[in-house]
């Protein structure tokens, strides 16, 4: 029943309501860096706060993490990561795994409610979106495009919603313009088995997950065919890769 699986969720909400104090560890330094208008330090602290706390929870809900492709990982920022969604775990994975640049989530707004996870995702210069809203989601899109003209990475799921298993959704129409408009790099990311964690039973499991970091692809001087072209090339290099991942499950 649904109260049978509150009550069975209850130790792990505990442990990632306790993860969140490696958030709070670099508040203090993301703020100063923000205020003072020093980018640098705010995308180190950044860095540190999202890598600290996606490993830390990682190890706490018991995810053991295998990772291909780290040579692809960026040395420098901005970049536009675009990944497969299969579920709410791919959000700490890929802060335990993408950690040599920071980034900030193209997420939905409805995450701004959550306590005090709420308030950390938009710190670390994450843009919520208002997905049913058309011109929101422009305005959000030439929000996340400001961020990255200032030097700040991005993470997107361009299928707008959880696959919730292990097959990859379609890409919402317009979803890299985030990346082709500032013209910087795609790193696209495959991951997989996140949908065991929580989605298959609604209640948190620990569960291997695999994750695959493809070659950065660049967007400098697209056409409108090209871009459009981009967006399925970029699909297809994730779903090739998400089908490697489930061969060697």
């Amino acid at each position: 029943t649904a109260f049978m699986k509150i009550i069975r969720n209850i130790p792990q909400v505990i442990k990632i309501y306790r993860s969140l104090k490696y958030l709070n560890e670099y508040k203090k330094e993301i703020d100063s860096g923000r205020v003072s208008g020093d980018i640098k330090k705010e995308k180190e602290n950044i860095l540190k706060a999202t890598k600290t706390w996606g490993s830390k929870l990682s190890e706490m809900i018991g995810v053991e993490i295998t990772v291909s492709g780290i040579e692809n990982l960026p040395e420098n920022s901005p970049v536009v990561y675009v990944s497969n969604h299969q579920g709410y775990a791919d959000i700490v994975v890929l802060c335990a795994v993408l950690d040599t640049v920071q980034f900030g989530f193209i997420a939905k707004n409805g995450l701004e409610k959550v306590p005090l996870y709420g308030t950390w995702i938009k710190r670390i210069r994450s843009i919520l979106i208002e997905r049913d809203d058309p011109r929101e989601s422009l305005k959000a899109i030439s929000k996340g495009i400001d961020y990255i003209n200032l030097g700040f990475s991005l993470l997107i799921f361009p299928e707008g919603t959880r696959s919730r298993g292990p097959v990859m959704g379609e890409f919402k129409k317009g979803s890299l313009k985030l990346a082709t408009k500032p013209q910087v790099p795609i790193v696209p990311v495959s991951i997989n088995d996140t949908w065991h964690i929580f989605e298959e039973t609604g209640i948190v499991t620990p569960h291997p997950v695999k994750v695959l970091i493809h070659p950065a692809m660049e967007t400098v001087s697209l056409d409108k065919e090209h871009e459009k072209a981009l967006t399925e090339k970029v699909r297809a290099v994730i779903n090739k890769g998400l089908d490697e991942l489930q061969k060697d499950s």
